[in-house]
């Protein structure tokens, strides 16, 4: 069962997640005014309803259309290719398009979308007036096992004993540079301590859409107790608050 009011396929690139988010080579916008609010406003409630999401991979031709259409290529050919690419099949040069090989390539853009898996559930989730823990539970695959986040100071602690403070991503109302992004938050995670084997490198990232729902997401590696993990992991959810 779908959540209500969720669009099976944000029409948007996953770029949000990395674009949108704060680069860590730029300095990051200041938080905003009532920050600490926001930030407890987009946290998912204990027991939240949620819907699971993937990226999948798609391919984009807009900028193809766009240059095969001015430089009068042969619109059957593009149709065809455009339909292709809908069903995610990677196209094929075709010189109708009158527009040269090297150019096709640059203009065909592979990206990732983000999409409902159709799995609907409640986070695992307790929360107080301080501070918002997220356990384990179907689907959730101990992505967030032992997060937490501190409701007045925006502190982000991890089960492998390091912290992270928040940082203000930037609006976004651009469909070419990642999801349609109101305001949101990122936490950088990452940090190692040699003496008792415990590490992490991880991003999480808290969007409100211009939809109004809000995307969780956390994409985490890490070590505890000397104990690697031997995969990248991510969890990618969508709620309404």
């Amino acid at each position: 069962m779908k959540a209500a009011g969720f669009t099976p396929l944000i029409a948007a690139t996953l770029g949000a997640l990395s674009v949108a988010a704060v680069a860590a080579t730029t300095p990051p916008p200041a938080l905003p005014a009532g920050w600490q609010a926001r930030i407890a406003s987009l946290l998912p409630l204990a027991g939240q309803s949620a819907t699971l999401l993937e990226r999948r991979p798609s391919i984009s031709t807009l900028e193809l259309e766009w240059q095969v259409a001015s430089a009068g290529g042969d619109p059957d050919v593009l149709r065809q290719i455009t339909l292709s690419a809908a069903r995610g099949i990677a196209p094929t040069y075709d010189k109708r398009l009158n527009i040269s090989q090297e150019d096709f390539k640059r203009y065909i853009v592979f990206q990732n979308t983000l999409a409902s898996t159709g799995k609907t559930f409640r986070l695992n989730v307790t929360r107080d007036a301080s501070r918002v823990t997220f356990g384990d539970g179907a689907y959730m695959n101990g992505v967030l096992k032992g997060v937490s986040i501190d409701l007045k100071t925006g502190e982000m602690r991890g089960p492998e004993g390091f912290t992270a403070r928040p940082v203000a991503v930037p609006a976004n109302d651009d469909p070419d540079r990642g999801l349609l992004v109101r305001s949101g938050f990122q936490w950088r995670m990452i940090g190692n301590n040699a003496q008792i084997g415990n590490g992490v490198r991880g991003t999480l990232n808290l969007l409100q859409l211009a939809s109004g729902r809000v995307v969780l997401s956390y994409t985490r590696k890490s070590m505890i107790d000397r104990k690697v993990d031997d995969f990248e992991r991510e969890l990618i959810v969508e709620y309404s608050r």
